[in-house]
């Protein structure tokens, strides 16, 4: 009895730990923007992050919890993230971080799509009215926050929400390729192979494209340099451990539920540090989307309880396979 109530206040500090982190990566990467390019940005903090995650990696394998074919498994999934990370490392470089944390929620409604596609147990979902409002006030609220910016977006700003919506299909996609391709395997591990496999085809494009061959980021200072360690370890790194520890304790629904505060948490932040200033109608608009991704989540964590309740014995390997799903869903890599 006494357990409970320890679980849900440590599940509470890792789900606020993990909002803190995600919402803080664009802050992270519009900072960047006036020092280095976004192909630089991306492979130093990849590269940094999968440095984190080597020794669980090595220790996986060691204790022969790593599928055989795991390697093999995880490459869908990291050409959806690799994808989306190109695209959302760059929209920071045409529009603020507010807006672009925004749209990027616009995901939860790709997600709906592929699942509906590639999962046939999903499509029960879709027979609910809450769920189909929920997509409406996502579709409508994504479009009003666009319309009420300032002016309709055009040159620099068309790009960057055009990055930012796409960005949020792919990883969007990238969960679904988790699901789809690595079920069963602990998400943990899952993670870090995906993490190794990014890192390497980051680096490689930074090596290709950015400036320098990415050595621009060697001019960086002390505290720039400890500012981009920390990005990675933040954003990149712990906030997934961090998640993961959370949806164990609190579960799949609260846990994804308080993720979709990361855009307020974000526009607040790039206030402060850019005097970024979202008009009314944007943050109406914005709000309602979030509500709307919430009317979802809430009536598919009730068919996913429903469904469990009914065939229980696919509950061992649902539990492992939903957090990586709503990863997507909820937050990008970063």
């Amino acid at each position: 009895m006494s357990s409970q109530p320890h679980k849900s206040l440590s599940g509470t500090i890792y789900v606020s730990l993990t909002l803190l982190g995600w919402a803080s990566a664009p802050l992270f990467l519009k900072y960047f923007t006036k020092f280095i390019d976004a192909w630089t940005a991306n492979g130093w903090r990849y590269g940094i992050a999968a440095v984190f995650w080597t020794p669980l990696l090595i220790a996986a394998v060691v204790k022969k919890k790593a599928p055989a074919r795991l390697w093999y498994l995880a490459l869908l999934p990291t050409f959806f993230n690799v994808v989306g990370q190109v695209l959302y490392a760059r929209a920071p470089y045409y529009i603020e971080p507010g807006f672009f944390a925004f749209l990027l929620r616009s995901q939860i409604l790709f997600v709906t799509l592929g699942a509906w596609l590639l999962f046939a147990n999903e499509r029960g979902v879709l027979r609910s009215p809450i769920y189909w409002a929920g997509v409406g006030v996502v579709l409508l609220g994504s479009v009003g926050t666009v319309a009420f910016g300032p002016g309709w977006p055009r040159g620099t700003t068309g790009t960057g929400v055009i990055l930012s919506v796409v960005s949020g299909a792919f990883f969007a996609g990238y969960g679904l390729a988790v699901r789809r391709n690595m079920h069963g395997v602990n998400p943990m591990i899952a993670f870090a192979i995906i993490s190794q496999q990014t890192a390497l085809v980051l680096i490689g494009l930074m090596w290709k494209f950015g400036k320098g061959h990415g050595g621009v980021a060697l001019d960086l200072n002390a505290q720039q340099w400890l500012l981009l360690v920390a990005s990675s370890f933040i954003g990149i790194g712990i906030a997934h451990v961090f998640y993961y520890a959370a949806i164990a304790r609190l579960g799949v629904a609260i846990s994804g539920g308080v993720i979709l505060l990361m855009p307020f948490i974000t526009a607040v932040g790039s206030f402060l540090l850019y005097h970024e200033k979202l008009k009314f109608g944007q943050w109406l608009c914005g709000t309602g989307a979030l509500v709307g991704a919430a009317m979802m989540l809430a009536t598919q964590s009730r068919f996913s309880h429903a469904a469990h309740s009914t065939h229980p014995a696919d509950t061992v390997d649902d539990v492992v396979v939903e957090p990586q799903g709503d990863l997507a869903a909820t937050g990008p890599a970063s």
